[in-house]
């Protein structure tokens, strides 16, 4: 998966994955009032207003992109209801040619680890058939209890030709209570990043790992530090846009060759008509708005690679 990745990337010259992260808050209200029509003020409702806001947006600007990025929880608050619109949302990304990056931040060990892994990488068997539950391409995985909660998502991405993105340097201001705390003299970001390198040893693509990174984009001297580190590593890049993360912060992310990141903005791009530069959209365009905003950060980007 990380070839199709890599393709996209030069198909639409943009290192960039929207990540659909939904609240209720940034669904229109004529979104909302259809769904409520339909389905009643409940968690239908608000699962169908969720999902009819998300396809609005992966129409407009799935040509530019090369990925997506759904945050499980923001479905998840929505019970069963949400999940279903999870399930349709990777699904409708998939059909349009994205790649589909879960970000589940999953985090156990064993068995737990191992379904896990099934249920949103791999296939269930039961009796005589087997099934793909979610289906997604890449998962986001904590790996702060070691190998034991790695080695499951590791195996399932052998067989199936997935993905993953560990978590190493996270955008949050508080990350560096655990992160960046020394051991013999090396921060624990940097111990975590050289055993994603090990981990990725034995999933090699052609030119990179199907083990990747998730470094954020507010820490850009230690992203620079960790590019090192893992020289074969893709890097997921959070932090872009709404917390602070630019263009310029970012040429470190990337190998020479221009590739080795994509960059993630969540509320930057599918609630940007709620922003000032593009307010002359409003709810009623949002998501030609969010197409805006995609062409923004990718022009944003481009321009910081070209002149590094």
């Amino acid at each position: 998966m990380i070839q199709k990745l890599i393709a996209n990337i030069k198909k639409t010259n943009a290192p960039i994955v929207v990540g659909l992260d939904p609240m209720l808050s940034y669904v229109p209200e004529q979104v909302q009032k259809k769904a409520y029509a339909e389905f009643g003020e409940t968690l239908e409702g608000a699962a169908e207003a969720i999902w009819q806001f998300n396809k609005e947006i992966i129409d407009h600007t799935y040509d530019l992109i090369p990925a997506v990025k759904p945050q499980v929880a923001m479905y998840e608050q929505f019970g069963v209801p949400g999940m279903a619109a999870f399930k349709k949302t990777v699904d409708y990304c998939k059909e349009k040619g994205l790649v589909v990056i879960g970000d589940i931040k999953r985090g156990d060990i064993g068995s737990t680890s191992a379904a896990y892994a099934t249920g949103h990488l791999g296939r269930v068997q039961i009796g005589s058939k087997s099934y793909v539950p979610f289906d997604e391409d890449f998962v986001t995985v904590n790996p702060y209890l070691g190998s034991d909660g790695v080695n499951p998502f590791i195996d399932v991405c052998k067989e199936e030709k997935k993905g993953l993105f560990i978590l190493v340097k996270t955008s949050n201001p508080s990350s560096g209570e655990f992160q960046d705390q020394l051991i013999d003299g090396k921060p624990l970001y940097e111990l975590v990043g050289e055993r994603v390198a090990q981990w990725g040893e034995s999933c090699m693509g052609e030119e990179y790992s199907y083990i990747g990174a998730v470094v954020g984009a507010t820490y850009p001297e230690m992203g620079k530090a960790l590019r090192k580190i893992m020289p074969k590593s893709y890097i997921l890049v959070p932090g872009y846009g709404a917390q602070g993360g630019k263009g310029k912060d970012l040429v470190h992310f990337f190998n020479e060759d221009g590739l080795g990141a994509i960059v993630n903005s969540s509320r930057g791009i599918i609630a940007a008509y709620k922003q000032e530069a593009y307010a002359k959209f409003g709810p009623e365009h949002f998501g030609e708005a969010s197409r805006a905003a995609v062409e923004a950060m990718v022009a944003d980007i481009s321009s910081a690679l070209e002149s590094r």
